[in-house]
């Protein structure tokens, strides 16, 4: 009968376990982008604060803002982008739009935020 070997672990070992275990989290995830946040200074001088939704929610944002034959309906696009990606100010809707300015500038760069992002 063959003798069985156990496994024993050396100082050594176990050094490089612990050392490993100690890695900080931005080295163990370098591209966690959920949650990422970026502030946006419009022309106008309002900031605003955009944050990445995660790739699941920015896709299906992506995926509900076509039309039936698989065209951007851009109001319907924009409108997602300020009801997810843009959590501050956090009261944006069309009516905002009419009283502020910058309509054109802020969802373009929230849209480039959500692109880099995704890529």
């Amino acid at each position: 009968m063959a003798e069985e070997k156990k496994a024993t672990s050396t100082k050594k070992d176990i050094e490089a376990v612990q050392a490993k275990q100690n890695i900080p989290e931005s080295e163990k995830k370098p591209l966690n982008k959920f949650g990422k946040k970026e502030e946006y200074t419009a022309p106008d001088g309002k900031v605003y604060t955009f944050q990445f939704p995660g790739t699941r929610a920015a896709q299906e944002l992506l995926d509900q803002s076509r039309n039936g034959y698989g065209v951007v309906v851009q109001s319907a696009y924009n409108e997602s982008l300020w009801k997810t990606v843009i959590v501050e100010p956090n009261n944006i809707d069309w009516d905002y739009w009419d009283e502020t300015e910058g309509y054109s500038e802020v969802m373009s760069a929230a849209d480039n935020f959500l692109g880099r992002l995704l890529n």
